[in-house]
């Protein structure tokens, strides 16, 4: 149990003296850099499900 109390006691020593946390509009400006991607990133893998479900769908019609 001593060595849990250790390690939580250890990493908030690291997370408050050694980590360099970003400002606010830094934080915010990632924040939206994120997001954006990841709604490219999610129309994209949309998109190429949608292309290869109609061609499966397609090469499904001409086995019948």
């Amino acid at each position: 149990m001593s060595e849990i109390v250790k390690y939580v006691k250890d990493s908030y020593n690291e997370l408050k003296n050694f980590v360099s946390w970003p400002s606010f509009n830094e934080g915010i400006n990632l924040t939206i850099l994120v997001a954006i991607f990841s709604i490219i990133f999610s129309l994209i893998i949309w998109g190429l499900d949608t292309v290869f479900s109609r061609f499966i769908k397609e090469f499904f019609n001409l086995m019948n």
